[in-house]
């Protein structure tokens, strides 16, 4: 089956929206092994939707729409759709009714004309109840071709996806895909991918796609199969392998990031933390209490960008600040040791480093040193983090604590020799 995705909507072709409902519908396509032939992104102009309309069902068994169809003027995607299959719209009054007590509840006794436009749906369409917004989407077949309406807004698009679009999915596939994430840390794509090239030749279902993520790598194991038991059954041994190959530079198979693992990780074993951040800024802290549950292990933590605030906040003798400089894996050692102290907790990490645009005369922009203590030893890790903006060194930074620590949770050496990451 062949499938295309239109979005609607001018602020998507501006680039003052990112698109994301796109992103969501296919990966959504491709569980139930549809495969996207084309993405098409249109603005709010009648004509040109239904010329996109008319080249789509010219060539894709199912289309995909969304954006345009709430109450403004510029939710034009419905009449489209309707002049494009030589369709009428008509009232819905099942969604009629819904939406007037929608409107009742949130103390809006009337139903002004514009809002009732969203309950018009192309005659013979089943309307997709919508939850999570006021416009519902609808499906219909017409001449072979299966066509799924859908609102604009992500927050709306996402749980229709989830809760009406699916069940429509799994009625028109005969074929399930499955896929896990594999996630490294420490090792750069390309070197990743010319490891894995052989094995990757080897294979043809599952196959493996390596990719590339804010620092670190992940690579994609897919499966098609009949049902997701099966595909299940056929990646298990693919990920052990690729596992096997790369070793402690797999940090985890699914979930979002080594950030997120790593709180995981403190949290499940009941481990606190305590930060002191220098170059970083707070970036650290941010990123641990993006976490749900965070505060289970994050103690707290101090920003101490100057010498002054080394000193006066954390102890540290002027005399060390004034013979080390305060970039060096001195004052990264005293920032974690005396951060876990001060705060009481199990581990204490810092971070210190030049992120730009300038130098110290000693160390290049890029330098960082980051730390990890527990009370018996200190670790400090030297990267040199060339050729990136200040937003990307700090962002680093951060990584390389979060690995730092979930090797030293995990057991595994807490050294790495890499310098690139």
């Amino acid at each position: 089956m062949k499938a295309e995705i239109i979005s609607v909507g001018t602020e998507l072709l501006l680039g003052s929206t990112i698109n994301t409902d796109a992103a969501d519908v296919a990966v959504l396509l491709s569980e139930y092994g549809i495969d996207v032939y084309w993405q098409t992104v249109v603005g709010d102009n009648p004509g040109r939707v239904i010329e996109a309309v008319r080249r789509a069902k010219d060539r894709a068994d199912l289309i995909i729409t969304t954006g345009g169809l709430g109450p403004t003027c510029d939710d034009l995607t419905k009449a489209a759709l309707a002049e494009a299959f030589g369709m009428q719209l008509e009232l819905n009054t099942e969604e009629e009714a819904w939406l007037r007590g929608v409107f009742k509840k949130r103390g809006y006794p009337e139903l002004t004309p514009n809002n009732l436009q969203q309950v018009w749906l192309p005659e013979g369409s089943t309307a997709l109840r919508n939850d999570w917004g006021t416009a519902p989407g609808c499906y219909f077949e017409r001449g072979g071709v299966r066509v799924i309406m859908l609102p604009g807004p992500p927050r709306e698009v996402r749980p229709l996806l989830e809760h009406r679009v699916r069940p429509i999915l799994a009625e028109l596939s005969d074929a399930v895909i499955a896929s896990h994430n594999v996630h490294f840390y420490g090792i750069g794509e390309s070197e990743m991918e010319y490891r894995l090239r052989g094995y990757m030749e080897e294979l043809t279902n599952p196959t493996l796609a390596p990719y590339a993520k804010s620092g670190e790598c992940l690579v994609r194991v897919t499966a098609k199969a009949r049902t997701a038991e099966e595909a299940e059954e056929m990646m298990a041994p693919v990920i052990e392998r690729v596992k096997a190959m790369f070793g402690d530079l797999v940090y985890a198979v699914d979930g979002k990031d080594i950030a997120e693992h790593t709180v995981k990780l403190l949290i499940e074993k009941g481990v606190t933390i305590a930060a002191a951040e220098s170059c970083t800024g707070g970036e650290l802290q941010g990123r641990i209490t993006d976490i749900p549950g965070a505060s289970a292990s994050l103690k707290g933590g101090v920003v101490v960008y100057t010498n002054e605030a080394k000193h006066l906040l954390l102890g540290i003798p002027t005399e060390t600040l004034d013979k080390y400089g305060a970039v060096s894996r001195e004052i990264a050692a005293e920032l974690a040791e005396r951060v876990r102290l001060k705060l009481g907790a199990d581990l204490g990490v810092g971070v210190t480093g030049l992120a730009g645009p300038d130098g110290d005369g000693v160390h290049p922009v890029g330098t960082v040193f980051v730390s990890l203590s527990d009370g018996k030893r200190t670790w400090v890790r030297e990267k040199h983090i060339t050729d990136r903006d200040r937003k990307t060194v700090r962002l680093y930074a951060c990584q390389n604590v979060f690995d730092m620590v979930r090797r030293y949770l995990a057991g595994l050496p807490v050294e790495q020799k890499r310098s690139d990451i």
